[in-house]
């Protein structure tokens, strides 16, 4: 059995994870952007099965952190939503996953 300081410290890593990126509609978002190149509003509204406004506001979120570029255009005169992940977004999710692996690499048993 582990130390109980040391265990201690493993659980202590939990709260230097990406706060933003660990709540799980947005962790869910950008985990669907980190593998894309960018994707429409509608495939996301899909995927993530989250409603138009709470995805908006996630995504609102996630752009004002630097993390998501949303970009607004016309396709054929319909309007269409095309959402990319920024460097350094995906600088972000990269670290989070990282760090993520370790604490559960880290874990008793």
């Amino acid at each position: 059995m582990p130390a109980r300081g040391k265990e201690t410290k493993n659980f202590t890593t939990i709260t230097d994870v990406d706060r933003l990126i660990h709540e799980p509609a947005r962790l869910l978002i950008l985990s669907y952007l980190y593998v894309v190149e960018s994707a429409d509003f509608l495939f996301l509204l899909r995927q993530t099965n989250l409603t138009r406004g709470n995805l908006s506001s996630h995504l609102m979120k996630l752009e004002k952190a630097g993390y998501v570029n949303i970009e607004k255009k016309f396709v054929d005169k319909i309007p269409r939503t095309l959402l990319s992940l920024t460097k350094e977004g995906r600088k972000a999710f990269h670290e989070y996953s990282q760090r993520m692996k370790k604490i559960f690499r880290k874990l008793p048993g």
